[in-house]
């Protein structure tokens, strides 16, 4: 691993790489202009077009240095300020165009609006992740805009309040179990993770003496945002509109818990006894060097820097050799992808994590509780 010192990380061409996001704003355009298989463009763009350009640029071990000073990161802070109002027009203006479109057919539609929840997913959200956990209010903001248009709020609280805390715990939802098939995940964390959520922002209020329906709650924001995306594509589109909206943010939540899934599947921390459990450490988290698909997620692929160290922005993120954190074998695009065969999924990954365990807990032999999610809440856990 080389450190890039401070000096290179602040160059524009350095940061130009993570814009190549933008791409998709073309692509969006010819697909709803064209129709045909045009509509098909947006997820090949994202997902098959990095997974291809992965195979061809291999991976990138190589480190910024972590004390680059916030002024040197402009060009790269830059592309995540200026996607929300761009994923806005965006995802609106096809909203207005697409409704009264004649050239296009219901399929194409929605084949069109399936590929803006790829983006709006795999871009919006990853964005919207970046920008939840840095210190300005604006920006903060900006991240709750982008999961309000796929009607995601609630991740916001679960991510920030339960998933940093408790990854790789029974507490965490959306820290997929050892053996679990993403179809058996999916409807799960769609059922836990509100209610999660919501129990550890009613906890915080609590702690302060407040009623859960006090004005603090993030909740209030979250559906009066979601409320004004619902009502602005009705507005623009009609009934129609309303329903390709829908395809979007179903189409974005889908790609998020696909994500999810994918980044702790089968980790867990050490339960100490006694509802008490080992601190989050790199090895918590799966690992990914992929250049092309770093570029496209933000880094979102150095995921044990991430959780290791929360507040560190994405330019910076560090990446670690195998004996400290696991390494995905393939990017995100590739991972995901078979993450829906499950078979397939448990074929590439199972013999990973047994490896993983043998290397950092070989004194555990009984995995069944971890595997379950059965050993104890961790102590002072809102459940």
């Amino acid at each position: 691993m080389t450190q890039i010192p401070a000096a290179e990380v602040r160059l524009l061409r350095n940061a130009l790489p993570f814009w190549l996001s933008l791409g998709t704003v073309p692509v969006a355009i010819l697909g709803a202009a064209w129709g045909g298989w045009w509509v098909l463009a947006l997820p090949v763009y994202s997902w098959g077009m990095f997974s291809l350009l992965d195979a061809a640029l291999g991976l990138n071990a190589d480190n910024p240095d972590p004390a680059t000073p916030e002024d040197g990161l402009f060009w790269y802070r830059l592309i995540t300020l200026i996607w929300v109002p761009v994923q806005v027009v965006l995802l609106f203006g096809m909203i207005w165009f697409v409704s009264q479109a004649a050239h296009l057919g219901l399929a194409e539609k929605l084949g069109l609006f399936f590929g803006m929840g790829v983006v709006s997913g795999t871009i919006g959200i990853n964005y919207s992740h970046e920008l939840m956990h840095q210190k300005p209010v604006a920006e903060r903001c900006l991240g709750d805009l982008l999961l309000a248009m796929v009607l995601y709020g609630h991740f916001r609280s679960e991510h920030l309040r339960v998933h940093h805390l408790y990854v790789g715990t029974p507490r965490d939802p959306v820290s997929a179990r050892y053996n679990e098939g993403f179809h058996r995940f999916f409807p799960r964390v769609l059922r836990q993770c509100p209610q999660s959520a919501w129990a550890a922002e009613a906890a915080m209020l609590a702690r302060r003496g407040l009623p859960v329906w006090y004005r603090s709650n993030p909740f209030w924001r979250y559906g009066a945002l979601q409320l004004g995306m619902f009502a602005l594509a009705l507005g623009l589109g009609g009934w129609q509109g309303v329903g390709l909206f829908l395809v979007q943010a179903g189409s974005a939540i889908w790609q998020l818990e696909l994500v999810n899934y994918v980044e702790h599947y089968g980790l867990t921390r050490r339960h100490l006894g006694e509802g008490r459990y080992e601190h989050v450490l790199p090895r918590h988290s799966w690992n990914a060097e992929h250049r092309a698909s770093n570029w496209l997620l933000i880094n979102l692929e150095r995921h044990s820097d991430h959780h290791y160290k929360p507040d560190r922005r994405f330019p910076l993120l560090q990446t670690y050799a195998a004996d400290e954190a696991p390494q995905l074998p393939y990017g995100y695009p590739v991972m995901t992808a078979l993450a829906m065969v499950p078979p397939l999924w448990k074929r590439v990954m199972n013999k990973r994590v047994r490896a993983w365990r043998r290397h950092h807990y070989p004194d555990i032999t009984d995995w069944h509780a971890y595997n379950k999610g059965l050993n104890p809440m961790p102590r002072g856990a809102a459940a």
